[in-house]
């Protein structure tokens, strides 16, 4: 697998994946920007799913955890432009501006489908790519507050997200866990996201669930992976993925080793 990826500054990189398909589950620090070139990604998030393709520019905001899958298309790679909107950027955009009172606070990902402003700024990056030396921090910053002052006005609904720079509080971890299952994150992070230090996640869970987080993580993935085969008649090699599970090879041991059948006989029955 091919993983190339090109950088201007730290915050802003042309990524690009040549091999059939990559799949990362993810919690970005910064909100992202994203601009695709060519190939095609999947978005799984815990309630909804979402599908960009050649020309469509999304957003997805810092402290939400996705599965994302790139997928090559038409013999191109997956290619995409990204844009990194940082704490401290945010913080100096927003500190002589003054937000609305009315806008709700919803974290979600947002959509702008082939837009012209936002595909123009941010597809003058591209032959930046290819010049010999460094690039100025200077002419970054200004693309970076372009693409800023850009999503404003497209919909004023994001400052609510990008003005937004609180750390995320103590959340009912039963609700959360429940929700978020499927995605591969290390415990420091799932305890950072229910505002909880490591060792306070771990003595939460324990008394709440009455067992450790790996186990439960791996039994309720099987369960959603068997769900998926059996009523939803997926193949294994869509439903892996999607539950949790890295490998194949792995899954298809383990569920066996609970199920005392392997996800194919599940997945062929009809």
């Amino acid at each position: 697998m091919e993983h190339l990826s090109k950088y201007l500054t730290k915050d802003i990189k042309l990524s690009s994946y040549e091999d059939k398909l990559f799949k990362s589950d993810l919690m970005f620090d910064d909100h992202m920007l994203v601009w695709f070139i060519s190939g095609e990604t999947k978005i799984i998030q815990a309630d909804r799913t979402f599908y960009f393709k050649t020309g469509d520019i999304f957003l997805i905001p810092r402290n939400e955890l996705a599965t994302i899958i790139n997928y090559p298309k038409n013999g191109l790679p997956h290619k995409t432009v990204v844009m990194h909107l940082s704490t401290d950027r945010l913080k100096q955009f927003y500190e002589k501006i003054e937000i609305r009172k009315d806008i709700q606070n919803e974290q979600k990902i947002y959509s702008f489908s082939n837009h012209p402003l936002l595909e123009s700024c941010l597809a003058s990056l591209i032959p930046y790519f290819n010049m010999e030396g460094e690039f100025p921090e200077s002419l970054a910053s200004l693309k970076i507050i372009e693409a800023i002052s850009i999503l404003r006005i497209i919909n004023p609904e994001v400052d609510s997200v990008l003005a937004n720079f609180d750390a995320p509080g103590k959340i009912d971890l039963v609700s959360f866990m429940q929700r978020n299952f499927m995605f591969n994150m290390s415990l420091e992070k799932l305890g950072y996201l229910t505002g909880r230090s490591l060792s306070t996640f771990n003595r939460d869970f324990k008394k709440l669930f009455h067992t450790s987080p790996q186990k439960w993580l791996t039994e309720k993935r099987l369960e959603l992976a068997h769900y998926h085969l059996s009523e939803k008649k997926k193949k294994p090699t869509e439903v892996y993925l999607e539950v949790g599970f890295e490998d194949l090879s792995h899954f298809s041991f383990i569920f066996k080793k609970k199920y005392g059948v392997s996800p194919n006989q599940i997945s062929l029955v009809r």
